[in-house]
């Protein structure tokens, strides 16, 4: 056949009227729009982006974020000024990770590509699933595990094999059914077969997997808008409502309704630590706490109250809500009298831990009675222990021994502006130090039962008690229940397509001359290791049966 006069292959120079380069049609909005959503709709940019999800939930771990630890982006803010503008630039938004446009933009783009990946699937393995199995090869002998036997029957006519051929394929079907094959009969000039098919539980297996996924996207997304954390620190003894205003900070979602609370409340009884004891085969972490346990009250409007208790990974479930234990330290009583002994302060405060021997870090602020504002900055020591150096330290958490050391601050504590400030911090800035430090004047030291005197004659100063503090985190999140849900559904489609084998069986029987020729061969659609021993075992058992 002779070729066009401007026919190129690129294997001899291009004539002058012929282009030696091949360029692509102008796609246009419509097929550009339409390139992009295939890409979008492919698994494997649906697995990038499941990928770069999780990569982008790693600042989110990093960086203190608003939304959980408000005081840790405070404090961060202080410390790093100039990288905070930076990082909570809107770009960035590394302080509000989970809300910001780029993770959002993320989570939104692999909700459209999952959708768009799994129903046109469905579709097809819907219509596959109706249809028919597929017709028998003409060679079985290029499948997989082939294997060819012969029924002799010296002397039979055309339609005595015939005969012998249909009872044959009656039995392999039979045998087809019972393993759960889908099955048909199928009859040419030459021959009758039987065609078979399972393994369709791999590939609902593999939707259910991504149907799940867009639940859990679906879930995530409604639980977010509509849960509610709030955080309250309780001494031993004190209480708290279920309501807004009575928590320290709270996180509410986008579509949070306060009506929606569930109205209890709690009172904080008594903590229960429990520690290694020395005679464990782990004596060298003697002393150290195994477990911490919330001894609660609960009791709701009605007069109905109930105990409970509150460990460390597991929360209590009561009225709709989980209440977590998230730590513990003491919170020391102190008291302060000025000159006349009237007493202007007494407080549990609690104090921030520092280590495992819960040597801990604490602030007081008293801003009437003694002439002027006053702040005590110190450690508390549970088990006290002066070192070699003359520092102090606690030994161990438990109260065996304990001491309250102070540096008292005089001056201008801030309060006046009305600017909310941190409990646990003392801005020092417009305060002069009496103690501690370069002053030449040692710090308080607090015993309990013990009343030291302020300096400058300010008063006294005594350590009442040192009972002990937990601060708790009442969640709420509705769709909490269905994220299990569909999380256990797609495990259970992903172990299915992994584990369950998708494959083909024909057995075909051919009449002829003194006898029936069966042929035996499978195919598998993916990775089946077994498929040639199943041919053979099906083989064996179906000549066992004739």
């Amino acid at each position: 056949m002779s070729r066009p006069s401007d026919f190129y292959d690129g294997s001899q120079p291009a004539s002058k009227n012929t282009e030696a380069r091949v360029e692509s049609p102008d796609l246009g909005i419509i097929g550009w729009g339409r390139w992009f959503w295939r890409q979008l709709t492919s698994m494997r940019v649906a697995l990038i982006l499941l990928l770069l999800l999780a990569v982008a939930a790693i600042p989110g771990s990093v960086l203190p974020q608003r939304s959980a630890d408000p005081n840790g982006v405070v404090a961060f803010e202080r410390n790093n000024p100039e990288l905070f503008k930076i990082l909570d630039a809107f770009p960035i938004q590394g302080f509000d990770v989970y809300s910001s446009a780029w993770f959002g933009a993320i989570y939104i783009l692999l909700f459209v590509s999952l959708i768009g990946c799994v129903l046109p699937r469905i579709k097809h393995h819907w219509v596959a699933m109706r249809n028919e199995p597929p017709k028998t090869p003409a060679r079985l002998n290029r499948m997989a595990g082939f294997t060819e036997t012969r029924l002799e029957k010296a002397g039979a006519t055309a339609e005595e094999a015939d005969a012998v051929a249909e009872q044959a394929i009656a039995v392999a079907r039979d045998m087809l059914d019972k393993k759960r094959y889908r099955t048909v009969v199928r009859r040419t000039k030459r021959d009758i077969s039987v065609s078979a098919e399972r393994g369709y539980l791999r590939e609902t297996g593999n939707l259910v997997f991504h149907s799940a996924l867009v639940g859990v996207l679906i879930a995530m997304g409604i639980g977010g808008g509509l849960s509610f954390h709030g955080q309250r620190v309780l001494v031993e003894g004190e209480a708290l409502t279920n309501a807004i205003l009575d928590f320290d900070t709270v996180n509410p979602g986008a579509f949070f309704d306060d009506a929606s609370l569930d109205n209890f409340g709690m009172r904080f009884e008594s903590l229960d630590v429990q520690y290694v004891s020395p005679d464990d085969e782990n004596a060298a972490a003697a002393g150290m706490p195994l477990d911490f346990t919330a001894n609660v009250r609960l009791f709701k409007t009605d007069g109905t109250e109930k105990d409970g208790q509150i460990r460390v990974n597991h929360p209590l479930r009561e009225y709709g809500s989980q209440i977590y234990l998230l730590g513990n330290g003491y919170a020391p009583t102190v008291t302060v009298k000025n000159a006349e002994g009237e007493t202007v302060f007494s407080e549990s405060t609690p104090f921030l831990p520092q280590d495992a021997n819960l040597t801990s870090l604490g602030v007081l602020k008293v801003p009437f009675g003694l002439g002027e504002q006053v702040g005590l900055r110190g450690f508390f020591y549970p088990t006290a222990k002066q070192l070699d150096s003359g520092a102090w330290a606690s030994s161990f958490s438990d109260l065996t021994d304990p001491l309250l050391t102070l540096d008292v601050f005089v001056g201008d504590l801030g309060i006046n502006e009305g600017i909310p400030q941190s409990v646990y911090t003392l801005d020092t800035e417009n305060m002069e130090r009496l103690t501690g430090g370069d002053t030449g004047t040692k710090s308080l030291r607090v015993k309990m039962g013990e009343t030291v005197d302020l300096p400058n004659g300010m008063g006294t100063i005594s350590l009442d008690a040192a009972p002990r503090f937990a601060s708790f985190d009442v969640m709420r999140n509705p769709a909490q229940v269905w994220v299990l849900v569909f999380a256990l559904l797609a495990t259970a489609g992903l172990l299915s397509s992994l584990f369950v084998p998708r494959r083909r069986l024909w057995v075909k029987a051919i009449p002829g001359d003194g006898g029936v020729t069966l042929q035996y061969a499978g195919l598998a659609r993916g990775d089946d290791p077994t498929l040639d021993r199943s041919v053979a075992d099906l083989s064996e058992e179906h000549r066992t049966r004739l």
